[in-house]
């Protein structure tokens, strides 16, 4: 019996040992959800996901590149981009997951067309989100932009304002909480749905299926490669998931596979 004990003890140390374990850093909406839709089926897989939820859009990719994250998702490529560039880090892209459409939401009016001269419009203070808000103020006609095209576009860029808008730029997170104190606030999506806002009834107008803001799983060049992360990419991407999201978020969120 002891001689059965041990080697059932032992089996069970290895199996503990033998399993992965991944510490990813996200967003509370949609994709720590997710990440925990997917933990059953990894953890089936040998990977054990540890989930580790954010409100900010900084320190998950810091604490990827000091690696006291393995990875994170809660980005878009062209924020990557701009963040490596701007802190001197090269995370890389893993896996591209899906988009959320990025909308343009008020309590004061009912339409874009209600807006008085003056008004007060909130867009997020990062590069990358700042200019997907004046690129979509663009698309809607209050605004022309210098290049139609700029990415990271500032309200310097700003051809034309024929409403004489106000622009304040405030951290991305704050903004649904400012939406009474402003005409208008242009709201990342994970921050809308953690607001109670429905992107597809409440925006005043949204990007379309064709944005380039596909938000994706990121880590280290020197773990991308890694067959935990690799099953975690796969997981993902699966019809189950694609299902998920149709599901769950009824556009406010759509497949990128």
């Amino acid at each position: 019996m002891k001689k059965l004990l041990t080697v059932a003890l032992a089996a069970l140390a290895f199996n503990v040992h033998a399993a992965d374990k991944l510490t990813v850093g996200a967003t509370a909406v949609p994709h720590a959800e997710l990440l925990e839709f997917v933990k059953p089926a990894l953890a089936k897989q040998g990977v054990e996901l540890d989930i580790k939820v954010f409100t900010d859009y900084v320190q998950p990719n810091v604490q990827v590149a000091e690696k006291r994250l393995d990875a994170n998702f809660f980005q878009h490529k062209p924020y990557l981009d701009e963040f490596n560039k701007g802190k001197g880090t090269s995370l890389v892209s893993v896996a591209g997951v899906h988009v959320e459409p990025f909308g343009a939401y008020s309590q004061k009016v009912k339409k874009l067309a209600e807006l008085k001269e003056g008004a007060t419009v909130a867009i997020p203070n990062d590069a990358t989100n700042g200019g997907r808000a004046l690129l979509l103020l663009a698309k809607a006609g209050l605004i022309t932009l210098k290049d139609a095209n700029n990415i990271l576009a500032t309200a310097k860029d700003i051809a034309s304002n024929p409403k004489k808008l106000k622009f304040r730029e405030l951290e991305a997170a704050t903004l649904p909480r400012v939406l009474n104190q402003v005409d208008l606030a242009l709201i990342n999506t994970n921050y809308a749905l953690e607001a109670k806002l429905n992107p597809s009834k409440d925006a005043l107008v949204i990007e379309g299926g064709e944005s380039p803001y596909v938000n994706i799983l990121v880590s280290r060049a020197d773990n991308k490669d890694s067959a935990a992360l690799k099953k975690l990419a796969a997981a993902l991407t699966t019809p189950e998931v694609k299902k998920f999201i149709l599901e769950k978020y009824k556009g406010a969120v759509v497949p990128a596979f």
